[in-house]
C-alpha cells in the first residue's frame, strides 16, 4: 500500500547553486523534491502527458510513432519496468497494448497520482540504484526523464537495469540535451545565448538556509552518458534527437519552439542488454 508522504515543506525560497552533491544527498533531496512538487507538477504537465500516453518529452514525441520499445505488437505480453514512472503514464499505455508493466517511482505522492488515474498493475515506491526485483525479470526497461538525470552516479543504476532485464533485453531513456547545460532556462531569446561551460559537470543544486540540498540534477555531456551505458554494460543501439514538431506549441520550463527549433532539447538513449 502506497502512504502519504510526510511533507516536510522548506521555510523559505531555496537558494540555487552549482557544488558537488553525491549519492545519498541527491536521493534523500530529489524523493522530497517529488513528494512535495507532484501535485503541482501534475496539474501543471497532466494534460498535455494525458492519461494513457507515452511521450518521451517536451517535443511531444510518442511512442506510438517512434516505436523505440519495438512495434507496439511485439509489446504483447513482455514485462516491462518502467523508472522514475510519476503517475504511470507510461506504463497505463504499455498494459493497453497488452504488455505487463511495472511502475516504478521514488516519490510516495507522484505513485499516489498514479492511483487516482488507475493503475491495473504493480506501483514499486523504490530508488532507481536498488531495484526490488530478482535478476532477469524483464523483457524491457524505459525511463522518460525518470531517474537519470538526478542521480549522482548514473552507471549504479545502468547496472541494475542490466540486473533486472533478461539477456537480449532493451533499456531506452531520455534525459535533458547535454547541450542545454551551456544555456540559460529560458524559453525565450534570453534563452539562445551560451552562459557557461558545456564541461561543467558541477551540479545544479537548490538549497534551504542551512546548506542542505533540496533538489539535485547531474550534469553528463554526451560522451559521458556514452560511456556510462557501456559502463553499465549496454551496447548503445541509437541515440535519437527528436526536432521540435510544428504541432506544439506549448512552453515546458526552458523548452519551447523557439529554442526547440535551433537547439536539441532532450537526449533518448536506446541500450540493449548483450
Amino acid at each position: 500500500m502506497i502512504q502519504e508522504p510526510v511533507s516536510s515543506e522548506p521555510t523559505s525560497e531555496p537558494e540555487a547553486t552549482r557544488r558537488a552533491a553525491g549519492v545519498a544527498e541527491s536521493a534523500r533531496a530529489n524523493r522530497g523534491w517529488w513528494d512535495r512538487n507532484a501535485d503541482e507538477y501534475q496539474i501543471e504537465h497532466g494534460t498535455f502527458l494525458g492519461d494513457d500516453r507515452f511521450v518521451w518529452g517536451p517535443e511531444g514525441l510518442d511512442e506510438v510513432e517512434a516505436e523505440l520499445l519495438g512495434p507496439p505488437e511485439d509489446l504483447k505480453g513482455k514485462a516491462v519496468l518502467e523508472i522514475g514512472a510519476g503517475a504511470a503514464q507510461c506504463a497505463r499505455w504499455l498494459a493497453a497494448q497488452g504488455a505487463r508493466p511495472v511502475a516504478l517511482d521514488v516519490s510516495h505522492r507522484q505513485l499516489q497520482h498514479a492511483l487516482r488515474i488507475g493503475a491495473a498493475f504493480p506501483l514499486v515506491c523504490a530508488d532507481a540504484a536498488v531495484l526490488p526485483f530478482a535478476d532477469g525479470s524483464f523483457d524491457l526497461a524505459c525511463s522518460a526523464y525518470g531517474a537519470l538525470p538526478f542521480v549522482a552516479e548514473p552507471v549504479l543504476v545502468l547496472k541494475e537495469v542490466r540486473r533486472v532485464l533478461r539477456p537480449g533485453g532493451r533499456f531506452v531513456f531520455s534525459v535533458t540535451h547535454p547541450i542545454r547545460w551551456a544555456f540559460p532556462d529560458e524559453p525565450g531569446p534570453e534563452g539562445l545565448s551560451v552562459a557557461s561551460s558545456y564541461f561543467d559537470r558541477t551540479p545544479y543544486v537548490e538549497q534551504d538556509d542551512e546548506g542542505r540540498a533540496v533538489y539535485v540534477e547531474h550534469h553528463r555531456t554526451i560522451g559521458d552518458r556514452v560511456r556510462d551505458v557501456v559502463a553499465g554494460g549496454f551496447r548503445l543501439v541509437d541515440l535519437v534527437e527528436p526536432e521540435w514538431p510544428v504541432w506544439n506549441t506549448a512552453e515546458w520550463g526552458g523548452w519551447s519552439p523557439l529554442r526547440g527549433g535551433l537547439i536539441p532539447g532532450t537526449a533518448i538513449f536506446v541500450c540493449e542488454r548483450d
